[in-house]
């Protein structure tokens, strides 16, 4: 399998000629700036859109929308790390090389990678991101999405992937994310339940203010919300959007 998409006239290396030589035309400042954006800046801002989307669904809704929003919000990061894991023995059984150890005049922006090159991590880990945090807001996950194209764009524009290694991360990252959404329901509802309960952890779900406005809306006073009633784990249920 490592002889995958080595021959010059394929499209696949047709195409990471042409983005990636839009390095060697670009100033060299402008280079720096994608290799740190490709190569930490997106994951951070991801990151910053999660926590972001975490401090506004604690706010909204009822109580049981931020209990729903908040265990899409943790299944995020948890089906980046699955998918990792998942991609360590694809890497091993295709041990396709990096595209610039088999194509010469390659603008390489980041040295030192030895590790093969289908699928990306850093494509897998960005839309697994994406498509989590999209499954507990639609809004947040979508600039998280676009944050994650951008990844892929920047992997290959940086020399160290192939186009089809970002799409396959892409495709790994929203697979794992959405297919296991109804196992991670069912074991984490019920822990975000118990924490929403919590009177010294609950703001960790639902904000102070949130909370007193339920409380309210529990005793029939005008203008509260609904009543802190959290949901049970339904295996059925694949959509989290708010």
């Amino acid at each position: 399998m490592a002889g995958l998409v080595l021959d010059g006239s394929n499209p696949d290396v047709s195409l990471l000629y042409d983005i990636n030589g839009l390095a060697k035309d670009a100033p060299s400042w402008f280079d720096r700036v994608i290799e740190f954006v490709g190569e930490y800046g997106i994951m951070v801002a991801l990151v910053l859109i999660l926590a972001g989307c975490w401090w506004s669904v604690r706010g909204r809704g009822s109580a049981e929308d931020s209990v729903t929003a908040v265990v899409g919000l943790l299944w995020a990061p948890l089906a980046a790390a699955v998918a990792l894991l998942v991609n360590i023995p694809i890497r091993g059984f295709v041990e396709r090389p990096r595209p610039f150890v088999d194509h010469r005049g390659l603008e390489v922006l980041v040295a030192g990678k030895t590790d093969y090159s289908f699928v990306s991590d850093h494509a897998t880990m960005a839309m697994a991101l994406g498509a989590g945090i999209f499954i507990a807001h639609r809004r947040f996950g979508l600039a998280a999405i676009a944050l994650a194209l951008l990844e892929g764009f920047c992997r290959v524009y940086m020399g160290v992937h192939y186009p089809t290694d970002v799409i396959g991360g892409f495709a790994l990252g929203t697979a794992v994310a959405l297919l296991l959404t109804p196992l991670a329901l069912a074991l984490l509802t019920p822990l975000v339940s118990a924490v929403a309960r919590s009177q010294r952890a609950g703001w960790a779900v639902r904000s102070r203010a949130a909370r007193e406005a339920d409380r309210v809306g529990e005793y029939g006073a005008v203008g509260g919300t609904r009543p802190l009633g959290l949901p049970e784990p339904r295996p059925d249920d694949n959509n989290l959007a708010a």
